[in-house]
């Protein structure tokens, strides 16, 4: 972005904030689904600036963290066989599977490979004509097109040694299973800019109008959060319930038209099950039946998987927003970025990772004491630098599947 320091502007931030304060007359909670904005909430300290009636909910807005067990598994038992060169984002590596994960895959003798790009991993496959070449394909509409795309040039250029393992998922379907929860306590949504830049906002206003809540599409930086909390808590206040795109730089009503294209063409719409959730009906794509000999699933085989998640690990409340991340019993203890219990630890978009990255540990005992939270780790100022140590003990990443 150019202007990158306008959108991160305290001056800014606190005419907002003073809006959003200004407006609140009851309690409110609202919902970000991308775990991208929660980094940027927690990182800038955003939630604790707003009036204490608004409760920012995060939501499974984290790719990583919400692909199955079960696809972690075949992954891992894909990249374990001889004569494959299974390629990844680099923020898959060290999430874990049952007992393992592709880093110690790596150790092991596979043959893993991180790549900045699908088209890397298509470049590995045809310099590797003997060797089958999977390229570890997941997250939301952010990163079908290129995944899609790079299937298509596999087909149109006779590259038959290469195939996608496959784990996409669509965010209007998760919002659809949240209302629908009992226990869901969401009244508003900060809509994922980046997803609607792909595929539009045709999907949304059926959503607003059948659970009667707000949606508000909005961006990453602490002024396009705070914005999108203001349009929110404005709408509550006045007992609307539209879409709202707050975004308008990126974001526009019809999306992409060539990458929506391209996602008809090679995929289709089906169930897809989510780490910590379960199925979600239409809430995935597969690729289509012109594509099916490039799906790695297929071509493996790769059946009678035995799954198992840790019995310590909460991770399915925190992606449900059911729990904060601090709230789980394990969470820093046997939870930690060196040595997970589940995705949201390690993705640089987990829920987890955002808490424990910027100290935020004591945050739900001081609330519930009434007390001003301490902000160890957020400055209270968007925009203002992280302590130096915030990072400490947490891996480097080599590449990410974030877009």
């Amino acid at each position: 972005m150019k202007y990158i320091d306008e959108f991160q502007d305290p001056g800014l931030a606190r005419r907002l904030l003073d809006e959003i304060h200004a407006t609140v007359t009851r309690p409110w909670a609202l919902m970000e689904v991308c775990g991208g904005q929660t980094h940027s909430i927690i990182r800038h300290g955003i939630d604790q600036l707003l009036p204490k009636q608004v409760e920012l909910i995060h939501g499974p807005g984290c790719p990583v963290c919400v692909t199955p067990l079960e696809v972690i598994d075949k992954a891992l038992e894909i990249a374990s066989r001889p004569g494959v060169i299974f390629c990844s984002f680099g923020d898959m590596l060290r999430v874990p599977g049952t007992g393992r994960d592709l880093f110690q895959v790596r150790g092991q003798g596979g043959d893993v490979r991180v790549v900045y790009s699908p088209l890397d991993a298509l470049r590995i496959a045809e310099q590797n004509p003997e060797r089958e070449v999977v390229f570890f394909g997941i997250g939301f509409e952010t990163t079908a097109p290129p995944n899609a795309m790079t299937v298509h040039q596999a087909r149109e250029r006779g590259i038959r040694n290469f195939s996608l393992l496959v784990s996409h998922v669509r965010v209007p379907p998760a919002i659809e299973a949240i209302m629908r929860s009992p226990e869901c306590r969401v009244q508003g949504f900060l809509a994922a800019g980046h997803v609607c830049s792909v595929m539009g906002t045709a999907e949304y206003p059926g959503l607003a109008a059948r659970y009667r809540v707000p949606i508000v599409v909005t961006g990453f930086e602490p002024l396009d959060i705070l914005e999108g909390v203001r349009r929110t808590v404005l709408q509550l206040e006045r007992g609307e319930h539209t879409v709202d795109n707050a975004y308008p730089r990126a974001v526009r009503a019809e999306g992409n038209p060539a990458a929506k294209a391209m996602l008809d063409d090679v995929f289709e719409v089906t169930d897809r099950a989510w780490r910590g959730i379960g199925v979600i009906p239409d809430s995935g794509w597969r690729l289509s039946e012109r594509y099916r000999d490039h799906d790695a699933e297929i071509r493996f085989s790769v059946e009678g998987i035995d799954t198992r998640e840790p019995a310590a690990c909460r991770s399915g409340e925190v992606l449900q927003g059911l729990l904060k991340p601090h709230e789980c019993e394990a969470f820093g203890t046997l939870c930690t970025p060196r040595s997970p219990l589940g995705a949201t630890m390690v993705s640089s978009e987990g829920a987890c990772a955002a808490y424990y990255l910027y100290r935020r540990l004591d945050l739900g005992s001081a609330r519930r004491q009434g007390q001003a939270p301490s902000a160890s780790g957020a400055s209270g100022v968007p925009g203002a630098p992280v302590p130096a140590d915030a990072s400490a003990n947490v891996p480097p990443l080599e590449g990410s599947s974030v877009v």
